[in-house]
């Protein structure tokens, strides 16, 4: 998904490299998801996992989502 791709890569360029190892660690279980799953969280049309929430805020907050 071309929109998907955009949110995470732009996540990756900027703020991968410095977010601590449980958010990047976080960040490699949500790529592990089907993608129409994790489109389905950024739209909130299913709950978000306790784990990738905090995760998720931020990208959709830094991504302008």
């Amino acid at each position: 998904m071309k929109e998907l791709d955009v949110l995470l890569t732009r996540y990756v360029d900027e703020r991968y490299a410095a977010s601590s190892a449980a958010e990047q660690q976080a960040f490699e279980r949500l790529l592990n998801e089907p993608d129409p799953l994790i489109h389905a969280y950024f739209l909130g049309r299913v709950p978000i996992p306790r784990d990738l929430e905090s995760l998720i805020a931020g990208i959709i907050t830094a991504g302008g989502c």
